[in-house]
């Protein structure tokens, strides 16, 4: 049975009541106003065994869905044990907003405002009561354990903390407990974290998706064993249809009613990178990496003139180095027969892209790049700017007032951050040699390295634009073309790739991926003809290997390899120009 057990010591002008069980404890969070979810829940607890009074709430009970009352009610009248979520916080307190730490102006600060105003006025006082009078943290003695049960961290009610965030961080956070480990909710998505002996846990939440492409949700159930603690997340099935159904005759946000549809959720503003790639692919019985992209039409093709480069650089994407020459150079008359078939059959082509390796080290570079600009394209070459690049300034000079355009690889703001990619002789060339550039009448854009879990997007853009302020160059930082950032790609437990029901919910709201608009062209090491497959990152693939031809490469392409959720779809880069 489950025993309340007097108390721990006081946090601030608070007591933590202490529960102690010595059988299955099920975990819960996020009713978020769904009842049909909630009675759902209700329903499995009872399948499982598991009476109310062994049932734990994370919060957040009153939220997005269209029955506010009647949930508060299901938990206050069934006598589970509740965390104050923010959300109980602020109705509670009669506050203007739902303080879930959204960004101000965001989509989900907007979306977020009419569910907060329906049930503000649709809860009752002695609701509001209850609320307020909520626990911020019950603590939870199980197996030997004790978890401190809290809504968003131990240190505010509304951090969002996930799965892919430091083991440093969620130590200092169950640091602060004096727990064995830490049970929230808030993210919406369960996880289980082990940091030595300690635990973080996430029971996920019943009145939302997951985000992973399926109208299920999730609740936990903690079972003491002889080893110590069981933590497994359970699926919940209920009527989406009819929580969906009701949200639309309350007038509430179509955008959360189609979430409980499509188990996408209507934006990814919260959501660290890691996360956003596992859209729609996460846990075990997540929907197959199966979208496929037509390509509707060649805006950009790119040609990789050899995988030889001056730098060997930490985590390339393509393994370019001074000794991998896999892809050899790529020479003028296999380029003009594609430039040729491309003029017959793509009359929408705009661009050429260039890259490597380091496009300058290819002996026909001069020659490729005259050939492209002769026949009206707009010219895009990527390079590191250093010694090779220098040594054909005068035919840049040259071309001085026509369309081409160099994107020079400066992967931090700082001499460090760019040398552990990039090695620590690389700065000052990289520097110098994108002063050349501006000396010849040049104006390059910049592409950067971005890890959100180091360092989040505007110190990244604030840091080049105090460097770019201190060399006397007029490159706008803030300007996504200008500056370009592209996402680490190495990250532990990478989404497998992109689900036809991810890639259906998030293409209407701005998702892309490059192999809609563009290809690549290489010149595999001992191969007689020239190869052309789906994107600059995937020239080793198989499986991207579309043929010898654009005819042959115009079929459609399957988002299966991590790089697609990474880097496109979720990760929103392209290495096309923004124009």
């Amino acid at each position: 049975m489950l025993d309340m057990a007097g108390s721990a010591p006081a946090i601030g002008p608070e007591t933590v009541p202490v529960i102690e069980a010595d059988g299955p404890v099920l975990v819960f969070g996020g009713c978020y106003s769904n009842l049909q979810a909630t009675r759902a829940l209700l329903e499995a607890a009872r399948a499982h065994g598991i009476p109310p009074e062994r049932m734990i709430c994370t919060g957040d009970v009153v939220a997005y869905g269209a029955d506010p009352q009647a949930c508060a009610a299901l938990i206050r009248d069934h006598g589970i044990a509740t965390v104050m979520g923010n959300c109980e916080e602020q109705l509670g307190a009669g506050a203007a907003d739902c303080g879930c730490g959204f960004t101000e102006g965001s989509s989900c600060d907007r979306l977020a405002a009419a569910w907060f105003a329906y049930a503000v006025a649709r809860i009752d006082d002695a609701t509001r009561r209850w609320m307020a009078a909520l626990p911020r943290r019950i603590d939870l003695v199980i197996g030997g354990r004790r978890l401190a049960v809290v809504h968003g961290a131990p240190s505010r009610i509304n951090r969002f903390l996930f799965a892919s965030d430091p083991d440093l961080v969620l130590e200092r956070e169950i640091g602060i407990t004096g727990c064995d480990g830490v049970i929230a909710g808030h993210c919406g998505i369960g996880f289980t974290r082990r940091i030595g002996d300690l635990v973080w846990h996430n029971a996920g939440a019943i009145g939302m998706p997951a985000n992973d492409g399926t109208p299920r949700c999730w609740y936990s159930i903690v079972t003491p064993t002889d080893a110590g603690l069981e933590i497994v997340l359970h699926p919940l099935d209920y009527d989406h249809h009819a929580a969906a159904a009701a949200m639309r005759s309350a007038g509430l946000p179509e955008e959360y009613a189609g979430t409980l549809e499509s188990g996408i959720w209507p934006n990814l503003d919260i959501l660290p990178h890691a996360e956003r790639a596992a859209t729609a692919t996460r846990l075990e019985c997540a929907p197959a990496a199966d979208a496929t992209v037509a390509l509707e039409g060649l805006e950009t093709l790119w040609f990789n003139t050899g995988t030889l480069c001056n730098l060997a650089c930490e985590g390339c994407y393509i393994e370019s180095s001074p000794r991998n020459d896999r892809l050899a150079w790529l020479r003028l008359d296999g380029f003009r027969r594609v430039l040729d078939e491309a003029a017959d059959r793509h009359p929408e082509l705009r661009e050429i892209g260039l890259t490597g390796g380091e496009p300058f080290m290819n002996p026909d570079i001069e020659a490729l790049i005259g050939m492209a600009l002769d026949r009206g394209y707009r010219v895009l070459v990527l390079t590191n700017a250093m010694t090779p690049m220098r040594h054909h300034m005068a035919a840049i000079a040259g071309w001085r007032g026509r369309d081409l355009h160099l994107r020079v690889s400066l992967d931090h703001h700082t001499e460090a951050g760019h040398a552990a990619l990039r090695g620590e002789r690389a700065w000052g060339p990289a520097l110098e040699g994108i002063g050349a550039l501006f000396a010849s009448g040049f104006q390059p854009s910049i592409a950067a390295r971005f890890d959100p879990a180091v360092e989040d997007e505007a110190a990244t853009r604030a840091g080049f634009a105090r460097l770019f302020a201190a060399q006397g160059w007029e490159i706008d930082a803030f300007d996504p073309e200008h500056l370009v950032l592209f996402p680490e790609m190495d990250v532990p437990a990478a989404a497998a790739g992109v689900s036809a029901s991810a890639w259906a919910a998030l293409r209407p709201r701005g998702a892309d991926a490059m192999c809609r608009t563009s290809r690549m062209v290489v010149q595999r090491k001992g191969a007689e003809a020239l190869s052309i497959v789906a994107c600059t990152l995937l020239p080793y693939e198989a499986r991207f290997d579309l043929g010898a031809t654009l005819e042959d490469a115009s079929r459609a392409v399957t988002l299966d390899h991590p790089h697609c959720a990474r880097f496109c779809v979720f990760g929103a880069s392209s290495c096309m120009s923004a124009r």
